[in-house]
């Protein structure tokens, strides 16, 4: 494979295809999304603009599940594993980026309800997380899968805008050893130096 990835570090989706890259020692070459000619580049390849989108020769690949899958099948050993990806991506990663994306609106746009909600879905992810993680290792059990690679950057990130309990020690552990697999410690460094960017200020951890 002739791999050439579209995206950005400090992007949570393009970091859960990095964790699968790198877990995996997959060569690529990257095309990172830091101006117009950039993304009108991507626009050829996907009208949506979204990151991340992944070229196998010729081919591209979109949505960030679907590119593991591709690169990298043997981490989605079962349907479980699918599930917690699915689980991670729309109870953890989308309320966390609606929090996010209402802060860089204008203030006169700025939806308080919606974020409150937001934080809501999250504190209830936290919970059925913590029941879940109990006697796990990784999500979905012994072995390291699309399904953490889901997890790391929407925990990542969803810790930054709605704090994990101290409670939630199961939950807190597991986002402790995802920043310790050297997959994801390696996207996290990677991203260091945009930091700054994070719209509601990163905070001095992690």
């Amino acid at each position: 494979m002739a791999l050439v990835l579209h995206g950005h570090p400090f992007s949570s989706y393009t970091q859960k295809v990095l964790v699968a890259l790198y877990e995996t020692a997959t060569p690529f070459t990257w095309r990172v999304l830091d101006g117009p000619t950039a993304f009108d580049e991507l626009g050829k390849l996907w009208p949506m603009r979204m990151m991340p989108a992944l070229v196998d020769d010729g081919t591209p690949y979109i949505e960030s599940s679907i590119i593991i899958e591709h690169i990298a099948p043997q981490l989605v050993p079962s349907l479980e594993v699918r599930f917690l990806d699915r689980f991670f991506d729309n109870y953890v990663m989308t309320p966390m980026q609606k929090v996010v994306t209402n802060q860089l609106r204008p203030e006169g746009d700025r939806d308080p309800y919606g974020v409150a909600e937001a934080k809501k879905r999250l504190e209830v992810s936290y919970a059925w997380l913590e029941a879940m993680l109990k006697g796990r290792k990784w999500a979905a059990g012994e072995a390291f899968t699309l399904a953490d690679c889901a997890a790391a950057p929407a925990l990542f990130y969803a810790d930054w805008v709605q704090e994990i309990s101290a409670e939630l020690t199961e939950l807190r552990a597991y986002r402790r050893r995802l920043l310790r697999r050297p997959s994801f410690a390696r996207a996290v460094d990677e991203a260091r130096p945009f930091r700054a960017f994070f719209p509601l200020g990163a905070p001095d951890r992690d």
